[in-house]
């Protein structure tokens, strides 16, 4: 197998800005859809009061996790706000009440085995933290009798430009990944842990490997600098030289990933039962004075968070996560979500006008999945699904490594994302 690979400008300004706590928010707005999979349904009303870790939304769905307040204070709307990807999201409205109260539901859940662990891990609210927004309890809730791994592989690569919370995860909560790791795999009965770090981050892999000393189980993997090195096939092949067929998911060779950020956050859950609602987040870009690393309340306002970064100026292109595959925001008071790692701001940014393409090849060169990016433009333009699906256009991962280098500027990781939706449109219909 050949892994195509692209270079990126590191861009890493905050990587040594130690990660700070801000104040909780006079006000959150959070969002009932945290994750891929099911929106979750309210279980509190207006005027209801809640406190910091309190169930408000959950769903029965096993694609799914449960919402919680990070906040304590008075529920006092319902409102709808546009999500990055064009849909209106519920949201539910909470007023701080300043006591800074936490539940008492808030507790060390007790774990005897297996499916105590898994319950624990669903209650807590937890998703894949590196941005795809998985959650957790799905990823780690496989049948031991189809299919066991013997591989857990930690993702740490954070290949983007900018992005430093899981690297400052490293360097501030090493032991807590470690922690976490060692309970998913005394849980789930997995043998071996890859922790794989890309070589631009050295004080981390040092840490790593001297917290390792001692475990001759779980191994520190340098990755070569290279993009999309984090993308779970990438980072799989790369750490086990194993293949993740089309259609199926990394445990069908053995494997189960998790972002580092997600290891720490089940250690911390299991040793104090706080929930997900906080999340540590990247502020940076070319107008931001001091880039910075915050832990930030979920449904906090972006624009809230980011003047504690300081502007030089407002920004005309706002982007929540890397500048590769994040998505602009719409709104500079954005809440902040579970699955946010970045907010990216920037000035006088460059507008492109797509032009014909010139068939020099780069972007096949530059797709890691090995694809076609022209010929599936073309396939989606003419809406003709049988090729799209004989073009494997869900293989793409969306890393926008191809529009990156096309020097024609075409919006070909855009088109693909198209493509993949309206394959799986046509697909529903039988066609």
């Amino acid at each position: 197998m050949i892994v195509h690979k692209i270079h990126l400008p590191h861009s890493k300004n905050s990587a040594e800005s130690e990660t700070v706590t801000l104040p909780l928010p006079s006000r959150a707005v959070i969002s009932t859809a945290q994750h891929l999979g099911a929106v979750c349904t309210p279980t509190v009303k207006v005027g209801d009061k809640v406190k910091i870790g309190d169930v408000i939304a959950d769903s029965t769905a096993v694609m799914s996790a449960p919402v919680h307040s990070g906040i304590s204070g008075t529920v006092v709307a319902f409102t709808d706000v546009l999500h990055i990807s064009g849909r209106n999201m519920p949201s539910i409205v909470i007023e701080n009440d300043g006591k800074n109260e936490v539940s008492e539901s808030v507790q060390p859940p007790v774990i005897n085995g297996r499916e105590d662990f898994l319950a624990a891990v669903r209650r807590s609210g937890s998703i894949g933290l590196g941005g795809a927004g998985f959650p957790t309890s799905m990823k780690l809730g496989f049948d031991p009798k189809e299919k066991h791994p013997d591989k857990l592989i930690i993702n740490g690569a954070e290949c983007e430009p900018y992005i430093t919370s899981d690297y400052r995860c490293f360097i501030e909560e090493g032991e807590k990944v470690l922690d976490g790791a060692e309970l998913i795999m005394k849980y789930l009965d997995i043998a071996d842990c890859i922790i794989g770090i890309e070589d631009n981050k050295p004080k981390a892999i040092a840490k790593m490997k001297a917290l390792c000393a001692d475990r001759p189980n779980i191994t520190v993997f340098p990755l070569k600098s290279s993009y999309p090195q984090g993308a779970e096939k990438t980072l799989i092949y790369s750490t086990t030289g194993r293949v993740v067929k089309e259609g199926t998911l990394p445990l069908s060779c053995g494997c189960i990933v998790i972002n580092s950020s997600t290891c720490a956050f089940i250690s911390d859950y299991i040793k104090t039962g706080m929930p997900l609602v906080t999340r540590r987040i990247t502020v940076d870009g070319n107008i931001v004075k001091k880039p910075s690393n915050f832990i930030a309340a979920v449904g906090m306002s972006i624009g809230e968070i980011v003047k504690y970064a300081e502007l030089t100026e407002e920004p005309d292109r706002i982007i929540l996560g890397g500048p590769m595959m994040g998505a602009c925001a719409f709104d500079p008071d954005y809440p902040l979500s579970k699955t946010n790692n970045a907010v990216l701001l920037f000035g006088h940014s460059p507008i492109y006008h797509p032009t014909a393409c010139i068939r020099c090849g780069k972007c096949v060169r530059a797709c890691s999945m090995g694809l076609m990016p022209t010929a599936l433009e073309t396939a989606f333009d003419m809406r003709d699904a049988k090729k799209l699906a004989d073009l494997n256009v869900n293989l793409c991962v969306n890393c926008g490594a191809c529009s990156y280098v096309c020097p024609a500027k075409r919006n070909l990781a855009e088109k693909n994302q198209l493509a993949k939706a309206f394959l799986r449109e046509q697909t529903n219909k039988g066609v």
